[in-house]
């Protein structure tokens, strides 16, 4: 039987001052725990009977509820360790593909923006200090897993851009770029996204010296803006279509 101090401490999870404290997220669902347990050890997993993997302690389907952050828990919610940031910044002797996030704020988008990553092979994501926290049950659960294979880094990006070769390549969407499909890219580089609401924000856009532009098909009447991740993903795309 859980107690009513385990069931407060993983509730608590959900802040992130409390997550920050104690270095620890809460995971849930088969397919998302069953990827991080291939990369992290797990502080604790509370599963019921149904659950197929390893368990610290079993539990029963009324306790997953009062300690499941989901509409409709799905048999197991673990506690991890917040992994500690790879690098700070590009490797320049083994240079790759990553990407840059600009204040993105909804735990959606950066949930879906992890998961594109992990599917195009890009291993890190920088975030902005005012970007969501990578490590919020929402964000966890919208990558699908997909946070056991990408390396989350916040820092400040006007700095890690300043730090950068000048001639390295730093691409971000804009409304006055170029269009993406008749523009020359590199197999590295970092790709910027910003915000839901404001876009790229003025300092970091004077830093990118690749400013393209996803096209409208539509002449008039059409959409102000691309959701962020949807963005991201046409992107992406046409970065790994060229390689």
């Amino acid at each position: 039987m859980i107690s009513k101090n385990q069931i407060k401490f993983i509730r608590q999870l959900e802040l992130k001052k409390y997550r920050r404290r104690e270095g620890l997220f809460v995971a849930e669902g088969p397919k998302v725990v069953g990827d991080l347990l291939h990369r992290y050890q797990p502080y604790a997993i509370y599963a019921t009977p149904a659950y197929q993997g390893p368990k610290t302690e079993e539990i029963t389907d009324d306790e997953l509820r009062r300690i499941s952050f989901l509409q409709h828990p799905q048999q197991v919610v673990a506690l991890f360790p917040i992994p500690k940031a790879v690098a700070s910044m590009p490797d320049l002797q083994h240079p790759g593909l990553s990407l840059a996030l600009d204040g993105v704020q909804d735990p959606g988008n950066l949930g879906t923006i992890i998961r594109i990553a992990d599917w195009f092979g890009i291993d890190t994501i920088y975030c902005s200090e005012d970007t969501a926290d990578a490590y919020n049950p929402k964000v966890v659960q919208a990558t699908m897993g997909s946070i056991a294979r990408v390396n989350i880094i916040y820092n400040n990006l006007e700095k890690l851009f300043d730090s950068l070769p000048n001639d390295y390549p730093v691409y971000g969407t804009l409304l006055d770029g170029e269009d993406i499909y008749q523009q020359t890219l590199t197999p590295y580089g970092i790709i910027v996204m910003g915000n839901e609401g404001n876009g790229i924000s003025a300092e970091i856009r004077q830093r990118i010296n690749h400013r393209l532009l996803i096209p409208s098909y539509r002449q008039a009447d059409t959409a102000e803006s691309l959701n962020v991740a949807i963005a991201t993903a046409i992107t992406c795309a046409e970065f790994r279509r060229r390689k």
